[in-house]
């Protein structure tokens, strides 16, 4: 299974952490990662929008280079790194959750 495919503009970002967002009890926070660790990308979506048909969520995604944050903490890079490898090994990249 591939881990990585980008291209000039976009890169293939894996799914490495969901977590509550700190002021709104309804968010939650998907945060994917490049195969290295060191970029993420953040996404919100509202808790209700998590059931239903149609609503999974996806383990990887397309993303703009440019929409790319940078992670400096070298302990969280490696956390998602790792995190990113388990995915590959267990999800094909148009899987959902």
């Amino acid at each position: 299974m591939a881990t990585t495919e980008e291209s000039a503009e976009t890169v293939r970002v894996w799914l490495v952490e969901r977590t509550y967002g700190d002021d709104e009890q309804n968010m939650i926070i998907l945060t994917y990662a490049t195969p290295d660790g060191r970029r993420d990308f953040r996404k919100e979506r509202a808790l209700p929008s998590f059931t239903g048909p149609g609503r999974a969520t996806q383990v990887s995604l397309q993303v703009e280079a440019d929409n790319l944050g940078t992670v400096s903490d070298a302990e969280t890079r490696e956390r998602y790194a790792n995190e990113v490898e388990r995915m590959t090994e267990k999800h094909d990249p148009d899987a959902t959750l």
